[in-house]
C-alpha cells in the first residue's frame, strides 16, 4: 500500500477533499493508495516517516526538509479536472519512480 499524507489548518477540509481526491484517483489507476489528512501543526519529521508521498496544500514554512517527495495538491481544491490532472500525473509519476507498491 502507498501511503501519503495531506495536511491543512484544522485537518479537516483541504486535506480530506485531497484525500478523497486522491485515493479515487489513483485506485482508478490501478494503485492501492491510503491517504491520511492531519493537521498541519502536528506535522513533524517523524510523522512524515511513515509515508512515502506528502500531497502539500499550500507552501509551508517548516523547520524541516521533508526526506519524501512532495506534490503540491494545492490544485485539486478546485475541482477542475484540466488543474488536478497534472497533480494526480505527478503522484503516478513519484509512485512509479520510487518504486512503490
Amino acid at each position: 500500500m502507498i501511503k501519503i499524507i495531506a495536511a491543512c489548518g484544522a485537518g479537516v477540509n483541504s486535506s480530506h477533499q485531497i484525500k478523497d481526491a486522491l485515493e479515487k484517483e489513483m485506485k482508478k489507476r490501478g494503485y492501492d493508495v491510503h491517504c491520511d489528512a492531519v493537521m498541519i501543526k502536528d506535522l513533524n519529521e517523524g510523522l512524515l516517516d511513515g509515508y512515502d508521498i506528502y500531497a502539500e496544500i499550500a507552501k509551508t514554512d517548516m523547520s524541516f526538509t521533508p526526506k519524501i517527495p512532495v506534490v503540491d495538491a494545492g490544485a485539486i481544491l478546485y475541482r477542475m479536472p484540466a488543474m488536478a490532472k497534472p497533480v494526480y500525473d505527478k503522484v503516478e509519476a513519484i509512485i512509479k519512480k520510487e518504486g512503490l507498491k
